[in-house]
């Protein structure tokens, strides 16, 4: 392949897919903040061309440089689905660091041993979120993480010894540094609960930008299109459906912080959404028929299910107007997607190599499902990070492996096969982890924090259609047990496993 002027002569990046589109079209819209982010970060909301972006990114990005933080060490992030994410990552990138995402609903006990795990070197935050002073989750986080040298945030109020970054986006941009753009470096650094515990995993560009194609080219994205994210950011599939899509689309990305209905609708048709990404059954909701008829503009809607066990029974899609694919995540691992015919239905899944567009002969392949051994699901292909999961090596007398190592990265889902269809039936989700939403974490936990609030106490997990899990609390006092959880610095959904329910008995 001939290298030509201002493109990578090795593979693509994030950077070179937007340099891409910033060359073409530096004064076309290219990102829309929620319309409530007033209500969540205390902002207004900001929209920005891609020349617009170009020079905020670069000024976040010499601010990086500025602060000390050495070529391909580790930036954590921790901030909602608002154009500053955007920016950041884009920054970071362009900085040559490395990304990690900290799902918002973590807090003190996840922070800290993310950052120690990665042995990260900055935090970004926001002020606050949804009136949650994010900042001081940061500050004190990043005071039990030896590596941690630079802690920044957006908003107001920042805690003395925070940097904002909102003053570094004011000034004129500083210093820069030359990286090279290679597809093969590290990207991202994301995190997953398996039956071993706690888990980073890391990714260079490639990856992620295999993940995006293959939900693009199997939801046929168009070029150009204005696509509206209304899933979380801070994982893999948050930001391969997102940020990779709506580089590769060259479009407007519009974004919403999930969730508020109301808010979503008048965003999809107040900018003329055409492509929406949203949790699996939040778009089926969509596609009822009333509902479908007060988006008239939607054509393509990208539903993820945290819960791919889920899909086969689901709904059928009604909105004529609209196609829709179906994404099976699991959990960091990879994904796949699948989009419905005419009837609405999902799509069978049967082992190989899965591409996009199926009906096509000779289209690309992203990547190759199959069924393990053990009975369960696996994945191999360019997103997947086979090396982070692989399970240790069995060595011999002599020393040796007892067998080299596998290309495909279990994903503990349990499946089997259909013996009259061929397809693949995933059947439940790995055993020993509960998930809730986005929040995945070991089932023996759940003992371990009702033996710490003594006699009395438990905490369990009730099957939810919704979100795979919700949790329930008991104890003597509900009100302590909130304030001894929120103390030990864990997750709110387990602090709120005890709010108090009218009418309990």
């Amino acid at each position: 392949m001939t290298a030509h002027v201002n493109q990578s002569p090795v593979s693509p990046t994030l950077e070179t897919l937007f340099q891409r589109t910033l060359a073409r079209q530096p004064d076309a819209l290219a990102l829309l903040d929620p319309l409530n982010k007033p209500r969540v970060t205390g902002d207004a909301p900001k929209r920005l061309t891609y020349a617009e972006a170009d020079r905020a990114i670069t000024a976040l990005s010499a601010h990086f440089v500025e602060a000390g933080l050495p070529a391909n060490s580790v930036i954590a992030i921790q901030l909602p689905n608002t154009i500053e994410f955007v920016l950041t990552v884009l920054a970071a990138h362009r900085a040559g660091l490395v990304v990690a995402v900290l799902p918002l609903l973590w807090r003190h006990a996840e922070l800290t041993a993310a950052l120690n795990r990665t042995a990260a070197r900055a935090i970004v935050t926001m002020s606050r979120i949804d009136g949650i002073s994010y900042s001081d989750l940061a500050m004190n986080a990043a005071a039990e993480a030896f590596s941690i040298r630079h802690v920044c945030g957006f908003g107001n109020d920042l805690p003395e010894g925070m940097a904002s970054l909102d003053e570094a986006l004011a000034r004129a941009p500083g210093t820069t540094r030359r990286v090279v753009q290679d597809g093969r470096k590290a990207a991202l650094i994301s995190f997953d609960m398996t039956a071993e515990g706690f888990r980073p995993v890391p990714r260079p560009h490639l990856s992620l930008i295999a993940g995006g194609l293959a939900i693009s080219l199997e939801s046929d994205v168009p070029q150009g299109a204005t696509v509206m994210s209304a899933f979380a950011p801070m994982s893999f599939a948050g930001l391969a459906s997102s940020l990779v899509v709506w580089l590769l689309s060259g479009g407007t990305l519009v974004l919403h912080h999930p969730f508020d209905s109301d808010v979503l609708e008048e965003q999809i048709n107040e900018h003329s959404c055409d492509v929406l990404v949203a949790p699996g059954l939040l778009a089926l909701r969509l596609g009822e028929l009333e509902a479908a008829a007060r988006l008239p503009g939607l054509r393509t809607v990208i539903g993820l299910w945290r819960a791919p066990e889920q899909v086969a029974s689901s709904d059928i899609w009604a909105a004529p107007h609209a196609s829709i694919t179906d994404v099976y995540l699991f959990g960091e691992v990879g994904l796949f997607g699948a989009r419905r015919g005419n009837d609405g239905l999902p799509v069978a899944i049967v082992p190989g190599p899965h591409g996009a567009p199926r009906e096509q002969q000779g289209s690309s392949v992203a990547g190759e499902i199959l069924l393990t051994p053990k009975g369960t699901l696996g994945l191999r292909g360019a997103m997947v990070p086979v090396a982070a999961y692989a399970p240790p090596p069995l060595p011999t007398s002599d020393g040796v492996a007892a067998q080299p190592p596998r290309d495909y990265a279990d994903t503990g889902y349990a499946a089997r096969l259909d013996r009259s269809t061929g397809a693949i039936c995933i059947t439940a989700p790995p055993a020993g982890i509960m998930s809730v939403g986005g929040y995945r974490f070991l089932s023996h936990d759940l003992q371990e924090w009702s033996r710490r609030l003594g006699q009395g106490a438990l905490i369990t997990a009730l099957p939810d259609r919704l979100s795979g899990h919700r949790l329930a609390g008991r104890a003597q006092d509900n009100a302590r047990a909130r304030e001894a959880l929120s103390e030990l610095g864990l997750n709110p959904l387990m602090v709120e496993a005890f709010r108090d329910r009218a009418g309990a008995t």
